[in-house]
Order: C-alpha cells, then structure tokens, then sequence
C-alpha cells in the first residue's frame, strides 16, 4: 500500500501577465466609454445644456458620479462572476487570494486604490511574484487567467 499523498491538482488559473491587464482594460474602455457618454449627456441636461467649467459644485458632482459609474461597472461585474466583459475574451478573472470571489468592499477597495495609482499600481505587477499590482496587495485579489 503506497502512504505517498496523492498529488494535489494543478490550479486551474495562473497568474495572469501584465500584457493581459492591459488587454482586458483597452476591451473594456469600450462599454464604459459608452456608459460615461449617455451619463455626461444625462448631467450636461440637468445642468441646462451648460458645462462644468464655471461652476465647481457641477464639476465635483459630475467627477463623483462618473467615478462612481466606472466603479459600479467594474465592481458589479467582478463581483457577479469575477469577470468585466473586457476579461471574458482572454478567459481573465478577478478571485479573491483564497480563490473565492472578493467581497464587495475588497472590490471597490481595490477599484479606489486602481484609480489613485493606475501607472505605478500597473507596473507594480511587473514586480511581484505573483503579478499583483498594488490594487491587488490592497484588496486582497488575484487576477488570473484561467486554463482553457
């Protein structure tokens, strides 16, 4: 009889490499151009076909709620399964580091530390052994791509 521990099975995600990130958020500037366009057409009516530039309080309305659209984009689809429709097509996901999908605060934890850093917190990824970038070590996730 053998007492050798049966191998543990291979993960069936890997790290995925920074090229993939940037694929992932060029595909997905797509929809949410789209969404940030209907939305600054919807705010540019309410503030009586004017622009912001003259009126500061509009301006930070209008940064919050884009902000906040973007973030409701990304967190809502990370969160229903891991995946925005940018990181469908490279079979991407977003899992907590456990494997599990992250919590909604991890998430938008991760969404707020992604737009304060976006160029340092990419390349951070081309640092760590596991390819995170500093949205990922602040959130507690692992951005992978899945075995296909």
């Amino acid at each position: 009889m053998d007492d050798s521990p049966a191998p543990s099975p291979r993960p069936a995600a890997d790290p995925a490499a920074p090229g993939w990130r940037l694929l992932a958020f060029v595909y997905d500037a797509v929809p949410v151009a789209a969404l940030l366009m209907v939305a600054s057409g919807v705010l540019l009516a309410i503030n009586g076909g004017r622009t912001v530039e003259r009126a500061p309080l509009m301006a930070l309305l209008e940064f919050a709620v884009l902000w906040g659209l973007c973030g409701a984009y990304f967190v809502l689809s990370w969160r229903r399964g891991g995946q925005t429709l940018g990181m469908r097509p490279w079979r991407l996901k977003l899992v907590a580091a456990d494997g599990r999908l992250a919590s909604k605060r991890a998430l938008w934890l991760r969404y707020a530390v992604a737009s304060v850093t976006p160029l340092v917190g990419w390349a951070w990824c081309l640092l760590d052994a596991q390819r995170r970038a500093l949205c990922d070590l602040a959130a507690g996730t692992v951005f992978v791509r899945l075995r296909g």
